[in-house]
């Protein structure tokens, strides 16, 4: 399996922070990689930059700009907590605005999760099902998008699956992108694949005879794209405000997807990007190093100066390999003077509650985990051979960091 998500995400810091990144390759470039009158690192946290004029703006006035659009675009870093809370700013000022009348659409579900995510829309997947879906589509993380996703579910807020389906993806690999049941796909766009093919570690004239990685990018895009467009003709949805939710890479000069929904369905739309100019110091070793090329087109409507900041460290940890089942997760494997050892979990177990109260999940359960600090006393219910069984133990700190 192709897997070139994870190098997308990181690179997503270079690509919508403003830093110079490599000799510009062209002499039409927009100055300040997409910001033509302000270098975006000048600005100070949390002001926004309407970046065709130049000029400083509130969110208010942000907010009164763009809510006339149909789409707006907020871009990301995936594991930037900043960034999330701005767009879950955008959300709930649109719903303030326009209630009852506001979509979500993300990246992060695929369009095969439809159904589940309509299921949910109407409360009938459990908090578990939902995270099972979330993981399914994307894999682990939900707690970036927690905010995002209570509030929706709050204000009965639809979501929508954006991404291809594994359907769709396998198709393209084995036979290449004109294959029946592909959107249309556009591989003609000379800057965004300039610029893909920086990121990809070629050039623009890179071949993608036979299967590329670029394709596969494409294919993402051309299917949100081909998405959005199925939302701004779909009768259920007259007057809707579609908010995309999707890395800054797909949104950012416009030519990802926002060009390729209207060239379906033309449509007014803006991009929001929230955008980190510096990375803490903790956290360089996000960064992707790549030749940029020069771009000749404003990276965006609006440019929202933000910290860096992800989600603290897993501090306190069990010292358990764990495999979710619906009856509990089960221990596959116990580490050697962990804190799960010294509890007297066993191989085989099946957590079930932490101090009283269920976990549905791995991720549910390191995240309550965090909660508390080393010396304290923790209590875990489990089945042990059709057994209920509570075990009780001091959390230590380990003297090297186990798999949780």
């Amino acid at each position: 399996m192709l897997i070139i998500s994870r190098s997308l995400a990181i690179a997503l810091f270079l690509i919508v922070s403003g830093l110079p990144s490599g000799v510009l390759a062209t002499d039409f470039a927009v100055p300040n990689n997409g910001s033509p009158y302000r270098n975006l690192g000048e600005l100070e946290t949390g002001q926004i930059l309407h970046l065709p004029t130049g000029v400083v703006v509130t969110p208010e006035q942000m907010m009164n700009t763009l809510s006339g659009s149909r789409v707006i675009y907020v871009g990301e870093t995936h594991d930037n907590l900043e960034a999330h809370r701005v767009q879950l700013e955008v959300i709930r000022d649109l719903h303030r605005r326009y209630p009852g009348k506001v979509t979500v659409g993300m990246e992060m579900f695929r369009r095969s999760a439809q159904g589940q995510l309509d299921l949910w829309h109407d409360g009938q997947l459990t908090p578990r099902q939902f995270r099972k879906l979330f993981r399914d589509n994307w894999g682990m993380g939900i707690q970036l998008y927690q905010p995002i996703f209570d509030f929706l579910e709050a204000n009965r807020i639809p979501l929508i699956g954006l991404k291809s389906t594994e359907t769709m993806e396998q198709r393209l690999r084995e036979g290449g992108p004109n294959q029946p049941g592909l959107p249309e796909i556009d591989e003609n766009d000379p800057y965004h694949r300039a610029y893909s093919m920086a990121l990809f570690g070629g050039h623009d004239s890179h071949s993608t005879e036979g299967f590329h990685p670029y394709q596969m990018l494409l294919l993402w895009e051309e299917s949100m794209a081909e998405t959005i467009a199925e939302f701004l003709t779909d009768d259920r949805f007259p007057g809707h405000k579609l908010v995309v939710l999707a890395g800054g890479f797909h949104v950012q000069y416009g030519y990802g997807i926002p060009k390729r929904a209207f060239r379906r369905v033309p449509h007014a739309y803006s991009i929001v990007l929230p955008t980190v100019t510096e990375i803490p110091d903790d956290l360089k070793n996000r960064e992707m190093k790549f030749e940029s090329v020069g771009i000749p087109l404003y990276s965006s409507d609006f440019a929202w100066k933000l910290d860096y900041v992800v989600p603290p460290p897993m501090r306190i940890r069990l010292g358990v390999y764990l495999e979710d089942r619906d009856d509990g997760l089960h221990v596959i494997r116990v580490m050697p003077n962990s804190n799960a050892e010294r509890m007297g979990i066993r191989k085989d177990d099946l957590i079930q509650k932490l101090n009283g109260t269920r976990v549905v999940d791995t991720e549910e359960l390191s995240s309550r985990l965090q909660k508390h600090d080393f010396g304290e006393t923790v209590r875990v219910h489990l089945l042990r051979d059709q057994q209920e069984v509570e075990v009780e133990g001091v959390l230590h700190q380990p003297p090297e960091s186990p798999h949780d």
